[in-house]
């Protein structure tokens, strides 16, 4: 058994065919998704972070507003770059968030990834210390937010507030309880999953990561996954790990499935350069159900993981991607054991 949800990006374009033209249709369409996936019995809506982009940006507006429309459905992000990120301002946030969702926030974060101008961080009032890289600085805002959402009072209270203050020393507000549980680390390279692992933190491992064998990307995310557990078990956490992987699944159907990924797909993994190092990009998956059903029998890290995120083209509309993830859940996951 698997929780499947959907990851969307959360793009705008003025491009022909676009269902989404504005900022606006992005963030009503994403809570209209959201509500139909949990209609159609989906487990999660995930949302991916970019700043300086014609996508999804600061997401706890989103998160908030999301939860309060639905009632069962996980929420998350997938990933927040916390080089751009106030550990402080995003608790209180995410608290507040979570509280109205009923406690179903489940945070994605991360360094992040390239993004569309350059050293964005700065422009947001954020510099490494001397000596450090942005991707130790994210690590320290990341330290940072995890201390802060273990709730012990920290800041010395006045002595002469405004209003009543508990004893001893204070936290921030609003404090959700549990949301520490929820915290996912956005992974890729098995050293930064290992690290996740030892702290705590459940893994996202999306549809790229660093080639550090020359394997097939299944094979190696399966690995980077293994290690995790690995590292997970040595620290001797009281609980068991959460892990996701992201895919994009298209179950041909209809005309108008073949028409958009009949055969425009790649059905092989791609190979880039990210950050002056090789990245490795999952294939993605277009095919009649029961093709489907057996190539993605053969993907190791699908049966490494306990959640699976399908990667909507949120361009294309509420119906369509309702329509995408409502065939997935009835013709494809129950034969594979997903459901």
């Amino acid at each position: 058994m698997k929780k499947i949800g959907f990851l969307s990006f959360g793009h705008w374009s003025t491009q022909q065919g676009s269902a989404t033209r504005s900022a606006q249709d992005v963030l009503l369409q994403s809570i209209e998704l959201a509500e139909a996936a949990e209609e159609l019995g989906a487990d999660g809506a995930y949302f991916r972070v970019h700043h300086f982009a014609r996508q999804l940006a600061s997401p706890f507006p989103l998160l908030a507003a999301v939860g309060a429309r639905t009632k069962k459905i996980e929420i998350g992000t997938g990933v927040i770059d916390m080089r751009y990120e106030n550990p402080h301002y995003m608790l209180e946030d995410a608290g507040s968030a979570d509280l109205i969702s009923g406690g179903r926030l489940q945070l994605g974060i991360s360094r992040g990834s390239p993004e569309q101008v350059v050293d964005g961080w700065r422009h947001f009032g954020y510099e490494p210390k001397p000596g450090e890289t942005d991707q130790d600085m994210a690590r320290d805002h990341a330290l940072t937010f995890l201390r802060l959402l273990e709730g012990e009072g920290f800041a010395k209270p006045n002595p002469r507030p405004m209003f009543a203050n508990p004893p001893g020393l204070l936290r921030l507000e609003p404090h959700s309880e549990t949301l520490r549980e929820r915290i996912w680390w956005g992974a890729a390279s098995d050293a930064t999953a290992e690290w996740a692992g030892t702290l705590g933190m459940n893994l996202q491992s999306s549809t790229l990561k660093w080639d550090e064998t020359g394997e097939p990307f299944h094979v190696q995310q399966a690995k980077q996954i293994r290690k995790y557990r690995e590292a997970w078990k040595a620290a001797e956490h009281d609980r068991e790990p959460r892990v996701s992987v992201s895919r994009s699944i298209f179950p041909i159907v209809s005309d108008e499935d073949r028409m958009y990924f009949g055969s425009s797909r790649p059905d092989q993994d791609q190979v880039g350069v990210i950050d002056d190092q090789r990245a490795v990009f999952g294939r993605s998956y277009a095919a009649e159900p029961d093709r489907l059903i057996k190539e993605l029998a053969q993907d190791e890290a699908i049966a490494e993981a306990d959640t699976l995120l399908l990667t909507v083209p949120n361009t294309l509309g509420v119906a369509y991607n309702a329509h995408v993830i409502e065939t997935i859940l009835k013709h494809v996951a129950p034969a594979l054991g997903w459901r």
